[in-house]
């Protein structure tokens, strides 16, 4: 039995609570080791760059939130952090530097807001994912919300869901847009329509496996499953609960669902959950996502009349208080309060009145936060990097701004590409899904060590995903933005992929020979 296992025999995650406040009296060095680990259940993690003060982890349900929520958030920040903010790649928010004396009053208010930092880490169902303008989209199959609320409401505090093998990502949307990443979720519901006798019924399709760390980017598959709204909590509940009893519990980098399904097989795993639900399940619709990729970074219109949401690219997800305390203020002035966090590290301000849009684009936080990135920040997406993260092995966050700074200024016309950077292995920045990703890394350069990256390319997650493929190793990060002036002009984002296609074809071809297939000569 492996450690973390061990000690969730000894007592489940959740009991950490009732010590938190004896922990607040008697300061950080109190806390046994076991209980470090357990803490993370309730969302608050002891980072090893930052001893004596916590990260804490908040839920954001579909990325839906309000600016009376986001005021909260800016305040414990302000009073008992450091004034800074991350939101995740899964549509979350991190408070960073909270000492665990103030741990009590940061739950009290966000409960007091109607938020939650409950099982955000460890051996949990992550926070749940949807489409960030749910109930805007204009073109979306349906409105996924309330079902993401009811399968959240459903898992968080209830101890079933508290002793998974390994943690676990959802995702549940109705978009066609491909705003999130499904493929890369252990369980994904993406929009479908399953026609029967004529009638045809909104509803969803089922992928299960997908993961980014642990190995690296397995594609999710798809179940054969096709899912009514009213069956969502039923059937996402069973697919948890049959990894909970099957997934393995020994070695940790191999215990995701991924590995269960490559175990069983997605027949054989389909057979286990319709015994589990006493009752046979519906066979796949038609995917009703479309090929192209949208982000809902910008100005769009929505299917309520004369209305706009407006997404503001928040570069590499760090924000100041002041800076989110304006966000907030914004969307009261010109929308009706509601804020959207996006996965591509956006906010979005919905609801604004068409008399009101030039106004609000004329607002200087726009400087900032703009809703017309360049081609270069538009896509660019940071993990938390080093100066917070134990895992990471080099700072990301102001890597990617000084490299994507130099670019933005060098580059001229260039097409829309995603750049993300992780710090490790584990992920956390989506790297294996853009079509330029960064995986930082240590490197020996002429005999000292640098901070370095390896550079994948043409990785894509959505209705055609692509695996990504490593064309270049331990780059150093300060020649780093040279090396992608040189390959950035020359190479659409398809190239790129074809690039990943023709790579993966023929897994033995020469590192020489991807470069060729890189060079300038090439391009078209």
């Amino acid at each position: 039995m492996n450690k973390i296992e061990a000690l969730k025999a000894e007592r489940d995650g959740l009991d950490v609570r009732e010590s938190i406040a004896r922990y607040a009296r008697e300061g950080w060095e109190s806390i046994t080791e076991d209980d470090v680990q357990r803490l993370k259940w309730c969302g608050i993690f002891l980072r090893n760059p930052t001893p004596g003060h916590f990260m804490i982890r908040v839920r954001v349900p579909n990325g839906h939130t309000s600016s009376y929520q986001v005021r909260a958030l800016a305040a414990l920040a302000k009073s008992y952090g450091n004034g800074l903010i991350d939101l995740t790649t899964r549509q979350q928010v991190q408070l960073r530097h909270i000492r665990i004396e103030s741990v009590p009053a940061v739950f009290e208010q966000l409960e007091a807001v109607g938020l939650t930092s409950m099982q955000t880490g460890m051996d949990n169902v992550r926070n749940v994912m949807g489409c960030p303008v749910a109930g805007l989209n204009p073109e979306e199959i349906l409105d996924a919300t309330p079902l993401v609320k009811a399968f959240t409401d459903h898992l968080v505090g209830n101890r079933a869901f508290t002793n998974l093998p390994r943690k676990f990502n959802v995702a549940i949307s109705g978009c066609m847009d491909n705003c999130l990443h499904m493929e890369t979720q252990d369980l994904a519901l993406v929009p479908a329509v399953h026609e029967d006798g004529g009638a045809k019924q909104p509803g969803f399709n089922v992928l299960a496996g997908g993961k980014l760390g642990s190995g690296g980017y397995r594609i999710a598959t798809p179940l054969d499953v096709f899912v009514r709204p009213d069956e969502v909590v039923e059937v996402c509940a069973g697919i948890v609960l049959l990894y909970r009893d099957h997934g393995s519990r020994d070695l940790r980098t191999q215990n995701r669902l991924a590995f269960l399904l490559d175990e069983w097989g997605e027949e054989k795993f389909r057979a286990e959950l319709e015994t589990r639900l006493g009752r046979v399940l519906t066979p796949a619709g038609a995917d009703a996502r479309k090929p192209v990729k949208n982000d809902h970074a910008g100005i769009f219109r929505q299917k309520q009349p004369g209305l706009n949401y407006v997404g503001l690219k928040v570069a590499v997800g760090r924000i100041t208080t002041e800076s989110l305390l304006g966000v907030a203020a914004l969307a009261e002035r010109y929308g009706t309060g509601e804020i959207r966090i996006s996965p591509a590290q956006a906010l979005i301000v919905p609801n604004v009145p068409d008399k009101r849009l030039t106004v609000l684009l004329d607002e200087p936080l726009l400087r900032e936060l703009p809703y017309n990135a360049s081609e270069v920040f538009k896509g660019l997406v940071s993990c938390v990097g080093n100066d917070y993260c134990n895992l990471a092995v080099i700072e990301t966050k102001s890597r990617a701004m000084d490299v994507a700074k130099r670019l933005d200024g060098t580059l001229q016309g260039v097409k829309p590409l995603t750049m993300h950077w992780s710090g490790c292995p584990a992920g956390c920045g989506n790297h294996l899904v853009a079509d330029i990703g960064l995986l930082g890394k240590k490197a020996k350069v002429d005999g000292r060590v640098v901070d370095a990256v390896d550079i994948y390319v043409g990785g894509r997650s959505g209705p055609d995903p692509k695996l990504a493929v490593k064309i270049m190793e331990d780059v150093p990060c300060e020649k780093l933005a040279s090396v992608l002036e040189g390959l950035v002009p020359y190479h659409s984002r398809d190239k790129l992929h074809r690039v990943g296609r023709g790579k993966a074809a023929a897994k033995s071809q020469s590192p020489q020979a991807v470069r060729l297939a890189l060079s300038p000569q090439t391009a078209t």
